[in-house]
């Protein structure tokens, strides 16, 4: 015997994964951590790959005992915390207030992010 086929409704979490505003958000959240990783990975592998193979251009003295290697090495901490800086500026201006709005839309508790932390 065959059993007819179970028909479930859509959860709560699959009706806001469906959502054009959930799409939209996830988009806004890829359009910038996609390539600002993959440019960061790039510079990383850059100084990696200066390092191994011209050692040379890396060793070569800036300022006193500073060489190519260190202040390239100290540019990756700047760079990093660059990045997110920009990426906190970023979520406060295009991801923080369209999830809310979802959240606010399916009936969740909205806090901000500082709001909850304290």
């Amino acid at each position: 015997m065959d059993s007819p086929p179970i028909t479930t409704a859509p959860t709560e979490v699959q009706l806001i994964d469906d959502s054009e505003e959930f799409r939209t958000l996830r988009r806004s959240f890829r359009s910038f951590a996609f390539p600002v990783t993959i440019g960061f990975v790039l510079w990383y592998l850059l100084y990696v790959l200066l390092s191994c193979y011209a050692p040379g251009l890396m060793g070569a003295k800036v300022v006193g005992h500073i060489n190519v290697a260190l202040v390239l090495g100290l540019l990756q901490f700047v760079t990093t915390f660059a990045i997110a800086a920009w990426y906190a500026r970023y979520a406060d201006r295009r991801i923080d207030p369209p999830a809310a709005a979802i959240r606010e839309a399916h009936g969740a508790v909205v806090h901000a992010p500082r709001e909850s932390a304290e």
